[in-house]
């Protein structure tokens, strides 16, 4: 697929938008619409190495899993993420946040989000589904939502968390 690219202007410094962004598990408050049932992928949600694994909601796409993975971060003006998706996870996918300030003080965040099918059959079906078109339009969506989230300034949403129940003694589970 070619690579969408969209931008947006926040009304937000660009440290706030970036440290919202490291975080996986605040991307589920933006991206809902497109994207659901997010699980981590390590009890860590926030800084390089942080992942989740989420369902892209479908109607006729069998394997519609994906993951991503924060693989560079550079505070506050660059945060790629990589992942794969589609059937048997063949499908690499690569997503990069700049954040950059403008003249006020906001940040223009810029998005490009590219993915590359390894095999005929999987270019074919991004091409019957249209998947540049939706993605296009889910992205800048998102970047809506991500935009009237900050500057908002609070709680959004349910935010993703780790499958089954606590992991450490001191979170509250008890024997």
């Amino acid at each position: 697929m070619d690579p969408v690219r969209l931008s947006t202007t926040i009304a937000r410094p660009p440290q706030e938008v970036f440290e919202y962004l490291a975080d996986v598990a605040n991307h589920p408050e933006f991206t809902d619409h497109f994207l659901t049932d997010w699980h981590l992928t390590r009890e860590d949600s926030y800084g390089e190495g942080a992942g989740a694994r989420f369902r892209v909601k479908s109607r006729v796409d069998r394997f519609a899993y994906g993951d991503i993975t924060l693989a560079e971060l550079t505070p506050p003006e660059r945060i790629v993420a990589t992942g794969r998706g589609g059937r048997f996870n063949r499908i690499r996918q690569r997503t990069t946040w700049t954040l950059q300030p403008d003249e006020r003080g906001d940040t223009i965040v810029e998005l490009c989000t590219e993915s590359e099918p390894e095999m005929a059959s999987d270019r074919l079906m991004e091409k019957l589904l249209r998947a540049g078109s939706a993605a296009r339009r889910h992205h800048k969506r998102a970047l809506e939502r991500l935009r009237s989230i900050l500057e908002a300034g609070e709680q959004r949403g349910a935010r993703a968390t780790l499958s089954g129940g606590a992991r450490k003694p001191a979170s509250g589970f008890r024997l």
